[in-house]
């Protein structure tokens, strides 16, 4: 028996759920981060939150961990080459906030 087609759509949705993903990939598109400089810019998240998101998005391939054996350690993350693929995608939510923001004003 043939096993069943899954829709693109599922499986992007699958790999982006979670209230903070799209902006974390977001972040990491403009230049890879420390744990630290994620959590600041993601104003109220909190550190199992983003830890948890983290791991997620590296679990699906999207994004990379690399620790630094120094003194002290750290720890930065940026988009793998399937992560970098999401870049257009991000620009595109962009433009399409920028244009909603601005229909939304009219509407007040």
């Amino acid at each position: 028996m043939a096993e069943k087609e899954v829709c693109p759509v599922e499986t992007a949705q699958h790999v982006l759920s979670g209230k903070w993903k799209v902006m974390i990939l977001y972040l990491l598109s403009v230049k890879p981060r420390r744990f630290g400089e994620l959590q600041r810019e993601l104003h109220n998240i909190t550190q199992s939150t983003l830890t948890t998101q983290l791991r997620e998005l590296e679990s699906v391939g999207m994004v990379n961990r690399k620790v630094f054996a120094e003194i002290p350690p750290h720890v930065e993350y940026s988009l793998t080459p399937i992560g970098m693929d999401f870049k257009p995608v991000l620009y595109d939510i962009w433009v399409w906030g920028e244009k909603y923001q601005k229909e939304m004003a009219k509407r007040s």
